[in-house]
């Protein structure tokens, strides 16, 4: 089909997810002069594709929007095409391991397709958990997308100081991420826990030891049910309660952790996973089995799926790590 790139049977490297770490594995291994089949379920579910401006990326000045710097990625990489078939939007369904590699199967173009490649990486990211209005998280989408409420403290917490901020969020992580926004100047700070109790799952002693911590920094809380937003034409964030009260806020900050960790595919290939939810993998980025603690042949985990830290620049720098011990130990 014209335009669109041409399935082979096998490549020497697969790579499930085309956020920057994705992209960036898929264009390392043709750098390295190996193929590489890229399954992407779309720009638009990478996590930064909704960043009006990221200001840690190197060599823009002016910072760039996280949806600009996806297509500048998958613009790179069709330069390589001859080595590399992006697939998008498509969807993996299943890994097998099989000797000398791993068996792929997705969705593309509505169909089922298969390939096999001889190295694995797994790139499909996390989910950001969303607050919930009447049961929808869409409502909080414009102040999302417009920066208004943020996901990362290592990305935004520099947009903070003299802002009166909304902490979205009820458990342990809120209250700390409440803390740790003082350090980036932020102020006053208010924890907004959407109906749930506050640290209601914490163990009595964290609980009262962050309670006099929030307590000495003036960082209040309010349970009441969310029941709307407004305030976008301003660019502010007015949470309006079910008791018909509302706030002002000149920022939110979103503290609920994550929807969804796409856990099945690593868990199905035996994965250890760190108590927070993420794949373990060593220094080169090899997924480390669960049952035996030694690193899976031929599998790789990159990006926000890999325990560390959730950052653009990190992530491609374990997609480098990962392609590169393939070259030279692997492949």
């Amino acid at each position: 089909m014209p335009g669109f790139p041409r399935l082979q049977e096998a490549y020497d490297v697969v790579v499930l997810g085309g956020g920057h770490a994705g992209l960036q594995a898929g264009l390392k291994a043709a750098l390295l002069n190996y193929t590489a089949a890229v399954i992407d379920r779309g720009p638009k579910f990478s996590r930064s594709f909704y960043a009006p401006r990221m200001e840690n990326i190197p060599g823009f000045p002016s910072g760039i929007s996280g949806h600009k710097l996806l297509d500048l990625q998958i613009e790179q990489l069709r330069q390589v095409e001859g080595k590399v078939g992006y697939f998008t939007p498509a969807r993996a369904s299943a890994v097998r391991p099989v000797d000398g590699g791993f068996d792929v199967d997705f969705e593309w173009l509505m169909q089922s397709r298969s390939t096999r490649g001889r190295a694995l990486v797994l790139a499909m990211g996390v989910v950001d958990r969303m607050p919930d209005v009447g049961g929808q998280i869409e409502p909080l989408f414009p102040w999302a997308n417009f920066a208004i409420v943020d996901f990362c403290i290592l990305c935004d917490g520099h947009l903070y100081p003299g802002k009166r901020t909304a902490v979205l969020g009820h458990d342990v992580f809120a209250a700390r991420t409440a803390l740790d926004l003082l350090h980036f100047g932020a102020g006053p700070v208010e924890i907004l826990t959407n109906g749930k109790p506050f640290l209601g799952e914490a163990d009595d002693a964290t609980r009262s030891s962050l309670v006099a911590e929030l307590a000495a920094r003036t960082i209040t809380w309010v349970e009441t049910p969310f029941a709307g937003f407004d305030g976008i034409r301003e660019k502010v964030l007015i949470v309006q309660f079910s008791d018909g009260t509302s706030r002002r806020y000149d920022k939110g900050f979103s503290a609920l952790g994550w929807y969804s960790m796409n856990s099945e595919i690593p868990r199905s290939l035996g994965a250890r996973f760190d108590p927070e939810g993420y794949v373990v993998t060593d220094e080169d980025c090899r997924v480390i089995s669960e049952t035996t603690g030694a690193a899976i042949p031929g599998l790789y985990c990159v990006g926000d799926l890999r325990n560390g830290w959730n950052q653009v620049p990190e992530a491609w720098a374990t997609a480098e790590r990962a392609i590169v011990h393939a070259y030279s130990y692997y492949l």
